[in-house]
This record gives C-alpha cells, structure tokens and sequence, in this order.
C-alpha cells in the first residue's frame, strides 16, 4: 500500500480542527474541509488559536507554529480531497450524514485511498455499507482534545482488510497516538465503560442518594481523576452524553438512559452546580456511592473481556490515556479483589435483571506491559506501557525477561529489536518504587530488584543473536542502560537520551557507568553521567552514543523483514564532541567543582557551564558515578554502593522532586 502522506479531515469542528491539527504537527499535509467557508475558517482560526496558545506556553516555537498552519489547507469543495492517501470523516453523530458523505467521497477519491470514520459509538461495519471497496473502510476514533489527547481507538470493521488495519496502525503512531485495537461493538472499549459510568451517575441523583456535587467529590476520590461525572458533562456536553448512551441501550437495561439524563439532554441544559464539596461526606452516602459506580465499570468491563472488545491492557489504557483515570478499571478490579469485584457485579446485575459475566478472575486482568511479535526472522519486543512512559517496573522487568528468553530461544530468531510504544522508549526506572521502599526502610529490595536487572541486562548483552535497540522516543537512565545491551542502537529523529540520574540524588545502577564507558569512553561518559546533558538524536549519533538515524517508516520495514539493515560504519566523533572529552579526561571532579580545571579545547563559557551544571547535582551522587566510571570494574560494581546511595537524604529529596529545582544537602 502507499504511504500515507496528505490526509484530508472532513468537519471543521472542535473535533476535526483538532484531529487537522494534530496531524499537520506532526508533518503530514492536511486539507480540511466542510460544506461552507465560514465553517472551515471557523475551524482554522481555533487552530491557529491552539497554536499560539502552545508558542505561548512555549511548547513551540512561532516559526513551528507557522510551519503547522501552513500544512493544513481550508475548502468547502470535497473534490479538494481528490488526491489524498487518507481521509478521516469528523463531522457530526449523524448515521444518514455519515453515509451520504461516504458514498460522495468514493466517487471523489481513489481506490487506494482509506476512509476511516471517527464516530465515538456507531457500528462500523453498518457505515461501511456505504462504501465502495469497504476492505478500506475502519474506523478511528479520536479524545478530546485530539491535539492534546494520545488515545485512538483502532476499529477494523467486518470488510476491513488487515493491509488496511496495519497501515492505519502504523499511521496512528507517526502521528504521535497511542492506539489501542478494538472490535466493532457498539461504544468500543472506552465509551462502552465510561457514558454508563455517566449515565449511572445521574441515576444516584435522580434517586436521591446523593446531591451532583457529591456524587462528583466521591467519584473524584475513588477514581483519581480531577473531574466528576457531572462536570465532565458540562464540559463536553450533555446531549453527547445522552446520544451515546442510546445507541448502548442494545446491550440491556443497565444501559437504559435514565429518564432525568434524557430530560436535561433534550432541554440542552447544563447541570446547575453550586460550589465544591468541602465537609466530609458522610459514610454510608460515600460508601453507597462508590458501590453504584464501581458496580457499573466492573459489570461493564467484565462483559467486554468476555466478549473480547479489547484486551485487559487495552481497557485499562484507554480510561489513563483517553480520560486521564490514575487507576484504569482493570487497576480498581485487582486492587478490589476477585470476592469483592463479584460481589460488586452481582448487585448490579441484580439490580438491572443482566446476566452475570463471566471474566471475574485475576487470570482476566493480565497487564501485559511488554509485548513480543516473531516476523519470519525477526524479533520485536516493544516496550508497551506509554501511560507509565514504559517505566521499569518490577512486573515490566519480569516481562521484559520472559519475552527476551522466548525470542532468544526461539531457532527462527537472527534478530531482536527492542523498542517502545508511545512517547518513550523507556523513560527510567519506576521512581515511585525507589521512594516506597526508602520511606518503608526496604533499601534491601531496591538492592535485589537493581541484581535482577542486572543479570537480565547481562543477559541480553550477551546473546549469541543480533539485538538492536530502536529508541523511538525518550530514553532516560534505565532505558540508555537497556539500550546499551545491544550490539546496534538505532535512534528516530523525535528520540531525546540522558542520563540524569545524579540530577535526582542517585547513579546510574544497571550498567550505565560501565558499558556507556566502553562505548564512547571515559570523558564523554563522565560529560553525559555528571551533567545529565539531554542530547538530540543527531547529537547521539555524533558523540558515538548510537549508530544511526532512520525514520518511523524505515522502522516499521526492519520489523516487518522487509528491510536489511542500515550501513553501521563508524565514524570518528564530531569534533564538537572531543574537547568536551579531553575537559574530563584532563580533569578530576574535585578540581572541576572548585574551578580549578583546565579549559582546554572548550571556551571559557562551555566550561563555566559545565562546572554550574553539575554543583547542581547531588554531591555523593557526582562523587560515586565519577568514582564507578573511573575504576570500570565492571557492572557489578554499581551494586556496592546502592544502599550508601538509597540512604542519603538526596535520594529522597531528588527522587521525590523530578521536575523541580532542589538544593541538594550532600547528606
């Protein structure tokens, strides 16, 4: 199939200018139309208020800003989109709208072209009926806001090809999504859970258990999120809320729109709040509460495993993806336990005359954060949990192990490629973690997890099979120290890497000062561990640190096998590079933190900022990474300092601070 490169959006609306949007960031050529002018300008001057709201916030630049508006064309004229590879229908929840615009668009566009429709609850397959050639038919289902919003929910209808799902796939994640995969049910994954949630939510209203804004405090509470059911209405609309919940009503009487949601709809009306919550909200009230909406998600979730929508993991990213839930239903599921989560769905069941689920076990709530393909010769283990930003966790490192030893093992492999979903390869290990365990005085088990780590590292460093590492995105600390197992270390052009780990009170403990030593040497291992300097992709290709820079579609055909790999020849570093190498061969630490170094080939400037740069960092820390890279004996000599490390009063400070400007106490 081609490659999709100009994508037209049909609906300038709050939806489609955002969907536009998001996809010209990220380099694609956009024509966006609708059926008059003053609607696509309506569309195009929110964009470019979106664009200056990010130069302002300084996510970009007022060049990058121009650049996006300038790759997005305004028509009213479908047959503008005549040329396009892809084109997304964005307009409004109408089933006849949506099929009379499908069948104009297969007489405008190719063959070739895909059409996916971005509605949030209509059947798939029923839309394709109006589409010549549906095997190019699927749908893509875009959250608020879609400029902002990382989720996609991927929907292959019956006719769908599986040409087509892979390509939309693949181009979901170059135009930065996450997507999750889901069969054509009516709500999918995320609507099929969250409106009854709403739409449950106003039923304890309308039976005077509770008033909205207790309700909201409540679910607030329970659900970690910074908006209740009632608010978040308002926000998005509250016919939105009552049209999807109508189109679930086939699955039973759970589903049934409560008669006052369907009143406030049909009048358009907000609900009228009055001020927060500030008392405590009395036992029995909060308790019945929690029960109500925990029983709707559970019931609802446990269907859609038995019914096999998406998976566990699917479910539980899209709710900390799409709606920004701390805990996913699959986290509140486990966290509840197996009795208790029964208990839950059998009251709702009871209470809405529905046939019990069956997927109530913890074997249905595997979490699977590390995934593996086998593609002929080929290995591709990718990192997949971007809600964590892929954070070495214990459960990740376990997976991580067992899908390395099966494409190890497995005869047909010549090749393993690790690489990460979302916005990281892996952005360091679980901090959460490190600090549970120093505020419980369990340095002991952040000993034996940093063992584990290392003697998996060894083992992939060690693999008789060619492993390459494909950074895709941000690579911190413990993702570099993964990265630096294998024999190649590929880079996209969006991956930044560092290793910051003495700017937040400890060291670099799964190889990193030894293994990033013998790869680039000792002087620009000490540049990189001291400073935590973030280098671009092109910066780590200049320094040595990776081999080569190719585009997402050049990764997408290494994992497919249908590419060789790029020409490694090693190049000798930029010079840019060298001077600062000779500046921590020639000084020592001490003599650099009391200015007393030597400049040398850098300018006076380049070393003054260095030398700030790192009496920022935690004193222990600088001193004992300097000390590890210095003696290079060996990985395993990370593991004898940890617990000197894990106990310093900068540990805790630093790690409970990411983000923050700190005073380290070098205590």
């Amino acid at each position: 199939m081609r490659t999709i490169k100009t994508v037209g959006v049909v609906g300038a609306g709050t939806m489609g200018a955002a969907i536009a949007q998001k996809f010209s960031q990220e380099g694609f050529k956009v024509i966006l139309a609708d059926r008059a002018m003053n609607f696509v300008e309506k569309g195009m001057s929110n964009i470019r208020s979106m664009l200056n709201e990010g130069v302002e916030r300084r996510v970009m630049t007022a060049a990058q800003a121009d650049s996006f508006m300038n790759r997005i064309t305004g028509t009213d004229k479908l047959q503008s989109l005549s040329g396009c590879d892809l084109v997304v229908e964005a307009i409004f929840e109408n089933f006849d709208a949506k099929r009379s615009l499908f069948k104009d668009l297969c007489e405008i566009v190719s063959d070739e072209c895909i059409i996916a429709t971005n509605t949030s609850s209509y059947s798939i397959g029923e839309l394709s009926a109006s589409v010549e050639k549906p095997s190019r038919f699927i749908g893509l289902h875009f959250f608020y806001h879609a400029a902002k919003n990382r989720l996609v929910e991927v929907i292959p209808g019956k006719d769908t090809s599986p040409e087509v799902f892979e390509k939309v796939r693949e181009f979901a994640i170059t135009a930065g999504k996450d997507p999750i995969t889901c069969l054509d049910k009516y709500g999918f994954a995320v609507n099929r859970f969250f409106v009854p949630w709403l739409n449950e939510s106003v039923r304890l209203l309308e039976e005077g258990i509770a008033s909205k804004e207790t309700i909201d405090y409540v679910c607030c509470k329970v659900f970690g999120i910074g908006m209740g059911p009632f608010a978040l209405m308002n926000a998005t609309g509250v016919p939105v809320a009552y049209h999807a919940e109508k189109t679930l009503e086939a699955f039973g009487k759970l589903y049934h729109v409560s008669p006052l949601l369907q009143t406030q709809a049909l009048a358009n009306k907000q609900w009228e709040m009055h001020g927060e919550v500030t008392a405590a909200v009395e036992a029995d009230k909060e308790k019945k509460i929690r029960e109500r909406m925990f029983g709707a998600v559970f019931f609802v979730c446990s269907q859609m495993l038995d019914e096999k929508v998406c998976t566990a993991t699917d479910l539980n990213r899209g709710s900390k993806i799409g709606l920004r839930w701390r805990r996913g239903p699959v986290d509140l599921m486990k966290s509840a336990g197996r009795h208790e989560v029964q208990r839950l769905i059998t009251d709702t069941a009871e209470r809405y005359d529905m046939k019990m689920p069956s997927s109530i076990n913890e074997k249905y709530w595997n979490l699977e954060t590390v995934r593996l393909e086998i593609n002929g010769n080929r290995a591709v283990i990718t990192m997949d949990e971007p809600e964590t930003m892929n954070a070495l966790s214990v459960e990740t490192m376990k997976q991580l192990g067992d899908r390395f030893r099966e494409a190890n093992n497995d005869t047909r492999v010549k090749t393993i490629y690790i690489t990460g979903s979302g916005k990281a390869f892996v952005a360091g290990a679980d901090i959460r973690f490190f600090i549970n365990n120093i505020k419980n005085n369990k340095i002991v088990d952040i000993e034996s997890f940093t063992a584990a780590g290392q003697n998996l590292f060894d083992e992939i460093d060690k693999s008789p099979k060619l492993v390459v590492a494909v950074l895709n995105g941000l690579t911190l600390g413990g993702g570099m120290e993964l990265a630096l197992c294998a024999d190649h270390i590929i880079a996209l052009p969006k991956a930044q890497l560092a290793f910051p780990e003495t700017g937040i009170g400890i060291y670099p403990g799964l190889g990193g000062t030894q293994r990033l030593a013998r790869r680039i040497g000792k002087g620009l291992a000490k540049y990189l561990v001291l400073t935590g300097k973030m280098l671009t992709a092109d910066e780590a290709q200049e320094i040595g640190l990776t081999d080569k820079v190719i585009s997402m579609e050049e990764m997408f055909n290494l994992f497919k096998s249908e590419a060789a790999l790029p020409d490694f020849t090693i190049g000798r570093k930029a010079d840019k590079w060298l001077g600062f190498e000779r500046f921590f061969d020639k000084n020592s630490l001490s003599k650099i933190l009391e200015n007393n170094y030597i400049a040398g080939d850098i300018s006076d400037d380049d070393a003054r900022k260095l030398t700030s740069a790192m009496k920022r960092k935690a004193p222990i820390a600088l001193k004992l990474a300097d000390q590890l890279i210095e003696e290079a004996k060996g990985c395993s000599s990370e593991l004898t300092y940890l617990n000197k490390i894990f106990s310093t009063s900068d540990a805790l400070l630093g790690l409970s601070s990411i983000g923050k400007s700190v005073q380290f106490t070098g205590k």
